[in-house]
């Protein structure tokens, strides 16, 4: 039974087929959902109207802010998540026209950030979902393997489903969070790991204190900064080429700011 946020998305676009095309997907993808995936909840609001918090209510508030648990999340971790959850969607699926057409148009203050966000709103820009999509296919899927594998168990030992997975399972476990059965991909995937840190920094999973942290330093620290440098240089990035460098910096950015903290 879908979720109502749903019921209310695809009323609003005019049904499955006209949602799956403003989205730039499959009709049966969009059949599927019991309720929108996290990663399309942005798009799906700018094409239909429904707002966020009535697409997913379990993730954000009335006001448009992530849900807590216990005490109230502050401006910058609620920031930090969103930055989480920004990348995690664009490494979990290539963006749509609708999400291409949001990202144009970014802004950015004359910081670092804001620099490199301005510098993807143009790369949105310069690009459509057709060319986007080869590209994504070409840097992470590939006929046989992708130019690139944003796998925490490939950086770390050169192979796929190794010590780092199960850690990352391990960790998840303790957590309480389990699987979604949307994922198709393992746990070390970066996108999921970012989705994870999103989840922790803006409040939405219940953890003890100083887990965030331990989980970034854990799964993301050694290597991802490394990935976003590789996206960056990858022969088949054009759009991406914007993501690598938010990504990297962004990752640089956490790291010295956890250890300040411990």
């Amino acid at each position: 039974m879908r979720a109502e946020g749903t019921e209310q998305a695809i009323r609003a676009a005019g049904g499955i087929g006209a949602l799956a095309r403003a989205l730039g997907i499959s009709q049966p993808a969009v059949s599927s959902w019991r309720r929108v995936p996290t990663d399309r909840v942005l798009a799906v609001e700018e094409v239909t109207g429904v707002p966020r918090a009535v697409l997913r209510p379990d993730l954000f508030s009335s006001k448009g802010f992530a849900v807590t648990q216990g005490d109230p999340v502050d401006e910058i971790d609620r920031l930090r998540s969103q930055e989480y959850d920004f990348l995690a969607a664009l490494l979990g699926r290539a963006p749509g026209e609708a999400t291409l057409g949001a990202l144009g148009r970014l802004g950015g203050d004359e910081s670092a950030f804001g620099a490199a966000h301005r510098a993807l709103a143009a790369a949105a820009r310069a690009t459509d979902g057709r060319r986007v999509s080869h590209e994504f296919f070409d840097l992470f899927i590939g006929v046989g393997r992708g130019e690139l594998l944003p796998y925490a168990s490939y950086y770390l030992t050169g192979f796929l489903n190794e010590r780092p997975l199960a850690a990352v399972r391990g960790d998840l476990a303790a957590m309480g969070l389990e699987r979604g059965g949307e994922l198709s991909e393992p746990e070390d995937h970066l996108a999921i790991l970012l989705d994870t840190m999103a989840g922790l920094a803006g409040g939405r999973f219940p953890a003890e204190p100083g887990t965030e942290r331990r989980f970034f330093e854990r799964h993301l620290q050694p290597w991802a900064e490394r990935f976003f440098a590789d996206l960056e240089r990858a022969r088949s990035a054009e759009f991406y080429k914007a993501v690598g460098a938010l990504g990297r910096l962004f990752m640089e950015v956490e790291a010295e700011a956890f250890a300040i903290e411990a």
